[in-house]
């Protein structure tokens, strides 16, 4: 089989010559020894871990061998086959295979050594383009860091006249227009998805305050329902059922309940006072409320809460569901709920009131945790617990060859993170690197939120048994317990919005890094996949819904006029118009009658349809982000408030690049008259705006 070769400049174009500034030049070969050289501009040539083999396979091998009989379907890579990269000379071996009998086994070498590239660069990139650091860092046009930006050096950026101007032919706009159109192309082309529509998608990551990339030098992780999720039925279950143990062995009536998962969704609130579980809006109002396992009607609430606002502060009424392990405890402290108001519950006990009962529940649950079972159970078969998600170690992979120091800060004991970050990173890490090999700095049995606001004393663990000494300083590459989070700032001297904190708790995760340290956030909230998918699905129903209630706030505008109009004449004053005016008596009754009527009507469909609106993603309480149709949720003021960014797993951070500059979207008014939204924004883009 004879091996044909194009060649390729940055923009995807075929060349009739390589250019060597375009990057490394590789000699392909197979079974049969034919050789052709070609360029390639692939755009991760510089990893160890070859993670650009499938853009490769669907497109370029393609497009260098097109005489065979390879296709997008038929293509697929032996990760197994593939050697690493050495420095300078850097060799890889593909194994491809064309059919399910046969497969051929390509080599790839850089011909030109000295072109090895670093760590996001080809070396040749290195000479030309330069990175800004902190000392000589500034703030751009909307308050970002240009820290980590990469720069034309001086001489060469004079090589092409001022700015650049030799490369441009025409203004600025039309030229960002056309590139813009070429990029969109070539982004298609390399079956790369846009950000945008990255963006307008379940795995999106969105942005609530901007934040570049390029400026973070540091990225700490949470492990729980962070690094590692866990099935929620399973997990929380199994927590549920030794909870409920605990409570049976106290004396509590336990018998014939189950762990119901759908009964609570993050970002409720659980009022200790009265045992009921609210949903507020972003203000603090209560929007929907259960009292034990039974939902309160709009009369109810409006009753019960009307004349007060939920305040996270007052710790000793209102307990926020922060993350997925308050499921278990919510449901556990509902269902006891009902059983203290069916007078099932000893008064021997607890105290006969709401938050004695949530003491215990908390002490029941507590204890399933400390005691070990669980997690021994878990560690027996992390299968039976942990989702995989193969793309997340080649997330924070990227990551750590862009330059960014990886951190793991959990709560989680030294024996119970190695279990469970073995299983979820090794098998899916390329030439045998193990899960520690990611991380600079790993920091157990961290005690979070105090880790963020106090020094705590710092351990280093020595052995594999977990075996620990006391030590005053942490180093890179070390495994440690405890200490702080100042601890950390100063063993990498970074501080503040250097470092990006990812966890899965508003309050000990987000919330308290902001807060003390200023740290950049991310939150990961995987019921945002689902949440989005059920809003998808809901278009059409809250169209007509919509539609419903703009119909009826028309007829509803002119019904007050009449009404209005009807006032006036009764106190002998003219209407709000000669019209209204000279309307009879009996014309103007009959109007307001029939307009009345109408609005009746459209509250009785209305009204079911709103109670009904969010019911794809969960029925009791509906969105996890709204409260009510317009209105944003009290989750969803946390996030925003103290979130940078958000998503529903580490792993969407593949689909972007370490160097993403997140832009956060316009903030509509109440009196704005029109809103750039980022469909508009991708609609025009290529396009006259």
């Amino acid at each position: 089989m004879k091996l044909e070769s194009k060649i390729f400049n940055r923009s995807g174009v075929v060349q009739s010559k390589p250019k060597t500034s375009f990057g490394p030049f590789f000699s392909f070969s197979n079974n049969s020894q034919t050789e052709q050289s070609g360029a390639l501009a692939l755009a991760r040539t510089h990893h160890s871990s070859l993670r650009f083999l499938p853009i490769m396979a669907e497109l370029n091998l393609l497009e260098l061998f097109p005489k065979t009989n390879l296709t997008k379907s038929n293509i697929s890579i032996f990760r197994s086959s593939v050697s690493p990269f050495t420095e300078l000379k850097r060799t890889l071996s593909i194994t491809v295979s064309t059919t399910k009998q046969q497969s051929r086994r390509l080599s790839c070498t850089v011909l030109d050594a000295k072109k090895a590239g670093g760590a996001g660069a080809s070396a040749e990139g290195q000479e030309m383009f330069s990175v800004t650091s902190s000392s000589k860092s500034d703030v751009d046009y909307l308050g970002e860091s240009t820290k980590g930006d990469l720069n034309v050096k001086k001489e060469h950026l004079d090589a092409y006249g001022k700015n650049g101007i030799k490369t441009l032919d025409g203004p600025i706009e039309e030229i960002a227009q056309k590139e813009a159109k070429e990029a969109e192309s070539l982004l298609k082309n390399l079956g790369i998805v846009d950000q945008l529509s990255v963006m307008q998608s379940s795995r999106g990551i969105f942005c609530s305050r901007t934040l570049n990339l390029r400026s973070i030098s540091a990225i700490g992780y949470d492990m729980d329902y962070t690094l590692v999720h866990y099935n929620v039925m399973a997990w929380e279950g199994r927590a549920y059922d030794y909870g409920m143990a605990n409570l049976k062995s106290m004396g509590f009536p336990v018998d014939n309940l189950q762990f119901d998962p759908d009964l609570v969704i993050r970002g409720l609130i659980m009022d200790k006072e009265k045992g009921n579980l609210v949903k507020a809006d972003r203000f603090g109002y209560v929007k929907r409320a259960m009292h034990g396992t039974n939902m309160l009607s709009t009369r109810s609430v409006s009753e019960i809460y009307g004349r007060e606002l939920v305040d996270l502060r007052k710790e000793s009424r209102w307990e926020f569901l922060n993350t997925l392990f308050s499921v278990s405890e919510a449901v556990m402290y509902m269902q006891m709920v009902d059983k203290l108001d069916q007078g099932a519950v000893p008064s021997e006990l607890v105290p006969l009131d709401y938050k004695g009962l949530f003491k215990a529940v908390s002490k029941a649950l507590f204890r399933a945790h400390v005691e070990g079972q669980l997690k021994s159970e878990i560690m027996a078969e992390p299968e039976r617990f942990v989702e995989p998600d193969p793309e997340l170690p080649l997330a924070l992979l990227d990551q750590k060859e862009a330059g960014k120091r990886l951190l793991l800060i959990t709560n989680s004991d030294y024996h119970y993170t190695n279990k469970m970050m073995h299983h979820a990173f090794n098998k899916f890490l390329p030439n045998d690197m193990a899960w520690r090999d990611l991380f600079d700095m790993v920091i157990v049995s961290a005690r979070k939120p105090e880790f963020f606001q106090m020094a705590n004393p710092l351990y280093e663990v020595v052995t594999n048994d977990g075996l620990m000494r006391p030590c005053f300083k942490a180093n890179s590459g070390g495994l440690y317990s405890g200490g702080s989070a100042q601890m950390i700032e100063k063993s990498l001297d970074l501080h503040g919005d250097e470092i990006l904190y990812v966890g899965d708790h508003i309050f000990t995760d987000v919330s308290q890094s902001k807060v003390h340290l200023r740290w950049r956030t991310a939150l990961i909230c995987r019921e945002l996949e689902d949440e989005f998918n059920a809003l998808i699905k809901s278009r059409g129903t809250k169209a007509a819904l919509v539609k419903l209630i703009q119909q009826k706030e028309i007829v509803g505008d002119l019904f007050n006029q009449l009404r209005l109009a009807s006032q006036r004449r009764f106190n002998y004053r003219p209407a709000q118009s000669i019209e209204a005016t000279n309307m009879d008596d009996k014309e103007l009754t009959e109007s307001m009658q029939k307009l009345l009527i109408v609005m009746q009507r459209l509250d009785e469909k209305i009204a079911p349809m709103l109670e009904a609106d969010g019911e794809l993603f969960n029925k009791r309480w509906g969105y996890l982000s709204r409260a009510g149709l317009w209105d944003k949720s009290h989750l969803t003021r946390q996030i925003e408030k103290y979130a940078d960014i958000y998503t529903s797993r580490v792993s969407n951070f593949l689909h972007y690049t370490p160097f993403m500059y997140f832009r956060s979207q316009e903030q509509t008014l109440a009196h704005d008259s029109h809103s750039y939204s980022s469909a508009e924004m991708k609609e025009n883009v290529g396009h006259g705006l």
